[in-house]
């Protein structure tokens, strides 16, 4: 049973109501502009429960995930802070997220992140005090206990929605099911996975998934991408870590006229089969640098309409007397 909390945000209410969820990811500007923000989240904000605020993803610099937060909740979206343990020790990380709350960010993922090889300043020293599962119990033990690591009482403990990453699809695959299940453990409510393109491996693990019970104890959010072109499919294989690309879906692709259009239907398609493998409660998507077409896609995918009809369904239900389906409304 997935722990109760203060379903305070968006995304936690949907969730929990039985919806199918949609997050997004915001790639952060390399600028001081508050409407550089704006500017990418407004075509997420349409069609999102919540949008992901990266930290530093690729061990690369950019606006910070806490400002990013910020800026997204005063402009009225749901964020998600995403929380690196590359960059920051457990004295910053937990005075961040106390700052977090009390600005209205409810929604955090935990992350170990990515070396700093992967980047382009490989010479940062990285940090690494916590990792994801234990940055999980320290969160957890903060809002659950008012506490910090070092035992002194929070006067008022910060309300999280807690929130990690698995990647389903890369080796060791039997291993990744168990090795969500130990964040999950740790304190992880939600799951969002990494990118999917290899849809059998993905329902491998999803079998692991329901035969361990913890899409029962966790809601999955599917991660789906778009694929602009064979190159920079080719590119995402060789050079972003835990991608993994089928050599199938990149000559689809190269095989389109046109390239763009056909990585769009991939991603619907994607989208409209994940939406039907029980455990799967929603799904992350992310575009990079191309957040004006993540709306057409989840548009065209369906899920919205989709939602939509549920929603009346249950409302109806509700009319009519049902005190089950009264209990899954916001």
């Amino acid at each position: 049973m997935i722990a109760e909390t203060d379903p305070r945000g968006r995304l936690e209410r949907v969730l929990r109501s039985g919806r199918f969820a949609i997050t997004a990811e915001l790639n952060p500007p390399d600028s001081a502009d508050p409407e550089d923000v704006y500017d990418a989240a407004r075509p997420l904000g349409e069609i999102a429960d919540a949008v992901n605020a990266t930290d530093a993803s690729g061990a690369n610099c950019h606006m910070s995930s806490l400002g990013i937060s910020a800026l997204l909740v005063r402009a009225g979206w749901e964020p998600v802070l995403q929380i690196s343990c590359r960059d920051r020790n457990r004295i910053a990380i937990q005075g961040d997220v106390l700052g977090a709350s009390a600005l209205g960010v409810h929604n955090v993922l935990c992350l170990t992140g990515d070396d700093v090889s992967a980047g382009d300043q490989p010479g940062a020293k990285p940090v690494f005090d916590l990792d994801s599962v234990s940055l999980l119990r320290t969160l957890r033990t903060m809002r659950d206990d008012g506490l910090f690591l070092s035992g002194r009482r929070i006067t008022r403990p910060p309300r999280l929605f807690l929130g990690a990453a698995e990647n389903p699809c890369v080796d060791p695959l039997d291993w990744r099911a168990d090795r969500m299940a130990k964040k999950i453990d740790a304190g992880a409510q939600f799951i969002q996975t990494n990118l999917i393109f290899d849809m059998p491996r993905f329902e491998r693990f999803m079998d692991r998934v329901r035969d361990l019970g913890l899409h029962r104890r966790a809601y999955i959010l599917a991660g789906i991408g778009l694929l602009p072109s064979a190159r920079t499919a080719r590119w995402m294989r060789a050079r972003v870590p835990g991608i993994h690309i089928p050599d199938e879906v990149i000559a689809r692709i190269e095989a389109a006229d046109d390239q763009a259009e056909e990585g769009k239907r991939i991603c619907i398609e994607l989208i409209r089969h994940v939406r039907d493998l029980p455990g799967v409660s929603g799904v992350h998507v992310m575009a990079y640098r191309r957040e004006h077409q993540v709306s057409e896609i989840v548009l065209r995918s369906g899920i919205l309409e989709r939602r939509r009809i549920m929603g009346h369904q249950v409302a109806t239900q509700k009319g009519s007397g049902g005190a089950g389906a009264a209990k899954t409304l916001e």
